[in-house]
């Protein structure tokens, strides 16, 4: 029996075409993406450790992070200055539809869902409730952040200026995280037939 070997250099080449098509793809479905059901909003940050003396939400050099999250669906991401209502608001009025219930945890930014016309259920984090148990929870996006720092501490850190790429990576294989091997076929299949043209 033969088995067909890949060298190193042929493996090594092939990972930035697979991460290329990657992100075209996730682009092409970010600008698609618009959540009509139940959505799962919060905020993560990404970066080094902790800087003495900052804590929570903006500790030191840490880039900030909202998600949104379709319950059932998949989820979208996006780098923000800060996580003010001003940063934030554009994004979920931009990516949700009007009318739709929206879970957070209890940050001050996002007490202005209901003016918008969203039906806004908090979860009150300080008060140690997690899941009320009736659907009144933000576990879907917790896992994902949970998921986006685990594939992201892999790269032993990730500079800045590649950030946003490795982070739509990640986006993309979380949301076909069932599907990853036919999605990627897919896609290799549809840029040799457009290369072939």
């Amino acid at each position: 029996m033969s088995y067909f070997k890949y060298t190193f250099r042929t493996v090594s080449s092939l990972y930035p075409y697979f991460r290329s098509l990657i992100i075209k793809h996730q682009l092409l479905l970010r600008h698609e993406f618009l959540s009509d059901d139940e959505t799962e909003i919060d905020e993560s940050y990404f970066g080094p450790s902790r800087v003495r003396g900052k804590r929570g939400r903006g500790a030191g050099h840490k880039i900030a992070v909202v998600g949104l999250l379709k319950r059932h669906g998949h989820v979208f991401t996006k780098p923000v200055d800060a996580c003010s209502k001003k940063e934030l608001m554009p994004v979920i009025l931009a990516k949700v539809a009007s009318g739709v219930d929206i879970y957070t945890d209890g940050w001050k930014s996002y007490d202005a869902l209901a003016v918008y016309g969203f039906n806004h259920k908090k979860v009150k984090h300080h008060e140690d409730e997690f899941s009320a148990g009736d659907g009144n929870h933000i576990n879907g996006i917790e896992s994902f952040w949970s998921y986006a720092k685990r594939r992201l501490a892999q790269f032993n850190g990730v500079k800045k200026k590649y950030f946003k790429e490795r982070l739509l990576e990640t986006e993309w294989r979380f949301n076909h995280r069932d599907t990853i091997k036919q999605t990627l076929k897919k896609l290799i299949k549809r840029d040799r037939i457009y290369l072939n043209r």
